[in-house]
């Protein structure tokens, strides 16, 4: 069974309440033995929302408590983003899960390069906090890019 982001399959849940999805990855779903998720959404955000970057810290500080996740608005989503990523691992242990695709930059499921925070399209070495967690917990996590 594998994670796959519900976006990158046609979903729209992506915060412009757009999906990116992606052929290679949509095969995969038509193949089965995947389960969609969307962790920002699980975390009781709506769609569309108001795009979130990890502004203090890194998604090892925002999981711990000490990091924070904002919106372009400043509004405090950190939350929301910790329970989301709590809610995919249960998820992901429930079904036996130890491969995760997740959408590349995403502050939710990106894996090795998040936006920086400043909300100026700039990238910088990190992790989502969905996809900090799941690794956290020995899941091996890719992004479409990988695939």
């Amino acid at each position: 069974m594998i994670l796959i982001s519900a976006c990158l399959c046609g979903v729209d849940c992506r915060y412009s309440g757009d999906s990116k999805s992606n052929e290679k990855i949509y095969s995969l779903l038509m193949d089965g033995n995947v389960q969609l998720v969307c962790p920002e959404q699980l975390g009781g955000l709506p769609t569309p929302r108001h795009p979130a970057e990890i502004c203090q810290g890194t998604s090892e500080d925002v999981i711990k408590g000490s990091g924070k996740v904002l919106n372009n608005q400043g509004e405090d989503v950190t939350k929301h983003f910790i329970k989301g990523a709590e809610e995919t691992l249960k998820i992901a242990k429930t079904l036996g899960c130890n491969k995760a695709i997740l959408k590349s930059r995403s502050p939710s499921c990106g894996c090795g390069n998040v936006y920086s925070g400043n909300f100026d399209g700039t990238l910088v070495e990190g992790n989502g906090v969905t996809a900090q967690l799941l690794m956290e917990n020995g899941i091996e996590v890719l992004t479409e890019e990988d695939i």
